[in-house]
């Protein structure tokens, strides 16, 4: 609610009779719903049966305080803004009334235009709350499980997990190629979380440098490093309740490695620049494609941090793995996208989603999605051909076909054909060269380019 520019339902609780008529005759000529209550009961008793967008509360009533009633109105409507006024300043009034949960503090006699201001203030805040709540509704119910597309086992699974493991504050690690959808599954867990009306903070660990990553999660003190010119709340600390989301964590340097061992253990860190322990309530979701346990294997991965991150494993296979997940993703992406182009596209030629069936993906559903706006975007005809799909996915098909047709010997043949072309091509067309690199002798390889037809290449 804007304050100054839409109606608003405002409630006075004022025993000077004047000062009620002077405030409800103001507000009415600016286009509010003024009422007004001379005593704390007359006022509770008003907020019990009616809904009121803000009061404003005199500090001293005849039948109790200003505070009193202010803790009273909270039982009974917890959300409504309240402005205190009073004839009584002082610092000291003014601090308890702002630590009881007042919105503002005014003194009489009362200036009405900082009045306005201050309605206009706490409305545009309201107002932000407001759209907060709702983002936070549609994430929810965007990331809600059962609105994830999947059609397969294996994604049924999946979801399983997450419904299981969601209500609980566990560390949990998702693992999978690069486009399997392990951001999406990250949300999932958070939003059917307890946690879901608090933060979802995302950290990408490779697309930072170490010293503005660390800086980044952790924060820092002002002259904590050159360029530090103020004080900076880290991605840990604004994820407080909430859930932090740590993609590509097989990627973390080994100094920022420490540090989040001893948050995962302690719940504690410390900001670049300070000595002061900084507790918060996050659960740690990571990601990432890396094999770790090679990562452990050779020192990139300290052990410790494997074992406290992997509490809870999650697996996403790759889309060639699932193909029953790629009939209702193309369904969805051609939706999505010609409702967003405004584009009346019927569906898929027979050709076309044999091609999209039967690809290998090695992006995954990041690549399928691509593939499908693209198709869209170029689709001329209401029907997406195999013209509308990429060369290189047409190619890369046929090639694969050739493969799956002739087996095991096309594809040596051509392996062999390819690693000769390397090596004449390493040693500038010298088949001396070319044959010891290979480990096979110079006739043989005089052979091997007869029987390719290498000469022309």
């Amino acid at each position: 609610m804007k304050m100054s520019k839409e109606r608003g339902r405002v409630l006075v609780v004022e025993d000077d009779e004047a000062q009620r008529t002077l405030l409800c005759g103001f507000l009415a000529r600016q286009g509010f719903e003024a009422s007004s209550a001379s005593s704390g009961a007359e006022a509770l008793a008003k907020l019990k049966g009616e809904s009121w967008d803000l009061a404003l509360l005199d500090f001293r009533l005849p039948d109790m305080d200003g505070l009193e009633a202010l803790s009273q109105i909270r039982r009974i409507q917890p959300e409504i803004p309240v402005i205190f006024i009073t004839a009584f300043g002082t610092i000291e009034v003014a601090v308890n009334a702002m630590k009881a949960g007042a919105s503002d503090f005014l003194t009489k006699p009362i200036d009405l235009d900082i009045l306005l201001l201050s309605m206009d203030r706490i409305g545009e805040k309201a107002a932000l709350i407001q759209e907060n709540r709702e983002l936070r509704e549609r994430l929810a119910e965007r990331y809600r499980p059962s609105n994830i597309i999947y059609g397969s086992p294996q994604m049924e699974e999946v979801l399983g997990i997450v419904a299981r493991v969601a209500p609980s504050s566990s560390t949990v690690l998702i693992r999978g190629e690069s486009g399997t959808g392990k951001e999406l599954i990250a949300a999932a867990i958070h939003y059917a979380s307890p946690r879901h009306e608090k933060p979802f903070i995302k950290v990408n660990c490779s697309a930072l440098p170490e010293t503005l990553l660390e800086s980044e999660l952790f924060g820092h003190e002002r002259g904590a490093f050159t360029g530090a010119l103020q004080r900076r709340i880290g991605r840990l600390e604004a994820a407080d309740g909430g859930t932090l989301f740590l993609d590509e964590v097989g990627d973390l340097p080994p100094q920022i490695q420490t540090k989040l061992l001893r948050f995962l253990q302690g719940k504690e860190f410390e900001r670049l620049g300070s000595n002061t322990p900084i507790q918060v309530d996050v659960r740690i979701i990571a990601a990432t494609h890396r094999d770790l346990e090679a990562a452990v294997k050779e020192g990139g991965l300290r052990q410790d941090l494997y074992y406290r991150l992997q509490v809870i494993p999650i697996f996403l296979p790759p889309l060639r793995e699932r193909r029953e997940d790629i009939p209702p993703l193309i369904d969805h992406f051609l939706r999505k996208y010609s409702e967003r182009d405004g584009k009346e596209i019927s569906g898929v030629s027979p050709e076309a989603r044999h091609f999209l069936l039967t690809y290998d993906y090695p992006g995954n559903v990041r690549e399928l999605e691509n593939v499908v706006e693209r198709a869209v975007v170029l689709c001329r005809r209401g029907v997406i051909t195999l013209g509308d799909l990429p060369l290189p996915l047409r190619e890369a098909k046929v090639q694969n076909s050739a493969l799956e047709q002739s087996g095991l010997p096309l594809a040596v043949a051509n392996l062999e054909k390819d690693l000769i072309l390397q090596a004449l091509q390493a040693n500038n067309g010298n088949q001396s060269g070319a044959a010891r690199s290979l480990g096979i002798s110079e006739r043989v390889l005089r052979y091997k380019i007869r029987k390719y037809d290498l000469k022309r290449r």
